[in-house]
């Protein structure tokens, strides 16, 4: 979390997007930025709980794939509704399943099943795979950049993160002619992620706020 605040802060010196995989050291749950945290305890017992910088329900780290998107000002994602951004992130994750033959859909409405909970029911744009979701998505723009948070529910122990991984770079190349280089002042980035880790999202004055 503190890193992708990091790189979202960092926007307006990188200018340019940045794609960031990232896993986790063992079982946790994050919550949307404007959840109520006694809410987000009853609801989910996977511990640690953690306040993302995005908006959005409960999200389960226990097998998961997650990634980050960080956009400048200047980049026409910025511009987006945050509805077309939504649908834009995971209309990418579909082209990278279909590039490892796993075929998947765009949920045409939305199906609640539970408030509060990522991955109970789905959104409109979320991504299915045979009627069950397995990637949704989280928000902040702010005025030095946007910052979309995913998560993805592996549909098959066949496939690899690797994999998925290298499918993501090269849906992007072959859709939209992006060229894939290492993020630029990653050291600073990490620098002040630690700082942020340290006095804002390790602390239960900020977990716990709401």
């Amino acid at each position: 979390m503190a890193f992708d605040e990091a790189l979202l802060e960092a926007m307006p010196k990188l200018r340019h997007p940045v794609l960031r995989f990232y896993g986790w050291t063992q079982p946790a749950a994050s919550f949307g930025y404007f959840q109520k945290y006694r809410e987000v305890e009853r609801l989910t017992p996977l511990r640690p709980l953690v306040r993302r910088p995005t908006g959005g329900g409960i999200v389960p780290h226990d097998a998961d794939w997650t990634y980050s998107l960080i956009f400048p000002r200047e980049h026409a994602w910025y511009g987006f509704s945050a509805k077309e951004s939504y649908r834009r992130a995971h209309l990418w994750i579909q082209m990278a399943f279909k590039g490892l033959n796993v075929q998947t859909a765009l949920a045409p409405i939305a199906l609640k099943a539970q408030a509060g909970q990522c991955f109970v029911g789905h959104e409109q744009s979320d991504l299915l795979w045979h009627g069950r979701k397995i990637a949704g998505a989280a928000q902040r723009r702010r005025k030095d950049g946007l910052l979309i948070q995913g998560s993805v529910q592996p549909p098959s122990p066949d496939l690899s993160r690797r994999a998925w991984e290298q499918a993501m770079r090269e849906a992007a190349t072959s859709a939209y002619g992006v060229i894939w280089q290492d993020c630029q002042d990653k050291a600073s980035a990490s620098s002040r992620a630690k700082d942020l880790a340290i006095s804002k999202y390790s602390q239960s004055g900020y977990n716990q706020r709401r």
